[in-house]
């Protein structure tokens, strides 16, 4: 689908609206914003790797798409959604596809978007790398741009502030019994952000990556300094 198009610019307009209705209510690491950052980080990755690879394909329409919807149905923040009847609730591992669906997409369109989304998260690749760079080789190139973006959100001075906003938000739950404090968050960034940039996939996410990590790096060394004194 061209993304210039009257009828994706209806299509995108209709999923923009959904998101703000499923996640309005999500805390701040995790709201909208976070979600429009991640479309802008993707649009950004794209262009950068069309420029340096012309004879790679991506669609456009694909990550546009999966980028504005790939925390819908995230297990941190489930949502009970509703199908086009408004009377059957939508399985989280298909509510994109079935929210596309519902706004006339094509079935291929809203299957692949929602083959991206369900394997963009950090804990899905952990349980099995193979499956993502078995997807990426076999035709979703898109995986590996709307991945990127996803985390370099969650590194870099936006990282540090998403951070410890889950934390103060929800994070407690996640926490030992007592052990609810700010300096959860830096053992976060050793326990899983700054590994991220040695898991990105396109050459412009490492790139950026290596800027924001560092961002990590240099704010834990004032942190460690300052709890020392």
């Amino acid at each position: 689908m061209d993304t210039s198009s009257q009828e994706f610019q209806k299509l995108y307009s209709a999923m923009s609206a959904f998101v703000t209705e499923c996640m309005s209510g999500h805390d701040p690491s995790h709201n909208p914003a976070h979600v429009h950052r991640v479309v802008a980080l993707a649009e950004k990755i794209l262009a950068s790797e069309q420029s340096k690879k012309p004879t790679k394909q991506f669609n456009e329409a694909e990550v546009k798409l999966a980028a504005l919807l790939h925390d819908i149905g995230d297990r941190k923040y489930i949502s009970k959604l509703d199908t086009a009847s408004g009377t059957e609730a939508v399985d989280p591992t298909t509510m994109v596809k079935h929210a596309l669906l519902a706004q006339g997409a094509s079935a291929d369109l809203a299957g692949r978007v929602q083959t991206v989304v369900s394997h963009v998260s950090y804990t899905t690749e952990c349980k099995d790398p193979s499956v993502i760079r078995n997807l990426i080789a076999e035709g979703y190139g898109e995986l590996a741009i709307v991945q990127d973006a996803d985390r370099l959100d969650a590194i870099g001075a936006i990282g540090i502030g998403r951070c410890f906003t889950f934390l103060g938000a929800v994070g407690k739950k996640y926490c030992e019994e007592g052990k609810w404090e700010m300096g959860n968050s830096i053992e976060h960034f050793g326990d899983k952000l700054e590994k991220l940039e040695g898991m990105m996939k396109t050459q412009t996410g490492r790139e950026m990556a290596k800027i924001r990590t560092e961002r990590l790096r240099v704010f834990k060394g004032w942190w460690e300094d300052e709890m020392h004194i």
